[in-house]
């Protein structure tokens, strides 16, 4: 399979050497994320806000990559200030809390001072769809094929 670069617009990804996202093979590989409405180029005060932002731009980013949030098999979440925390992880669980992907949450600076929080995640195609076991006549028809 080919890699696909995946693009938000923001003229920041060409000046910065990186995609939102990239499709390689199996796997959507989704870079860090923060709150910014890429269509204004506006960030919200409000950590919550933030968060939730920040969930609508993987989406969109997954969206375009053929997959959902329900894929999302690892996340990193990024806080600069422990504080917040709190008030984030309810709304974690909001988004991830059936899915439940394997993640890792630092408290680290970030490159803008506004962001209260980035967002790193990795789907995989199809993650949400189980794959279906052939019906039992198919399965034994497949076995005497391979002897």
């Amino acid at each position: 399979m080919t890699r696909r670069l995946i693009s938000s617009g923001s003229a920041f990804e060409k000046t910065a050497g990186y995609s939102r996202a990239v499709v390689d093979g199996d796997f959507v590989f989704v870079s860090g994320t923060t709150g910014f409405d890429y269509a204004t180029m506006t960030i919200s005060e409000d950590v919550e806000e933030q968060v939730h932002q920040t969930f609508r731009n993987i989406a969109a980013a997954l969206e375009q990559a053929a997959a959902s949030l329900a894929d999302v098999v690892r996340a990193n979440y990024i806080v600069p200030r422990a504080e917040d925390w709190p008030q984030i992880t309810p709304i974690l669980g909001r988004y991830f809390g059936e899915i439940r992907p394997a993640s890792t949450a630092v408290i680290a600076g970030l490159v803008d001072p506004r962001m209260r929080i980035e967002i790193e995640v990795t789907a995989r195609l199809q993650a949400s769809k189980p794959k279906q076991r052939p019906a039992p006549k198919k399965r034994a028809a497949a076995r005497q094929r391979r002897r």
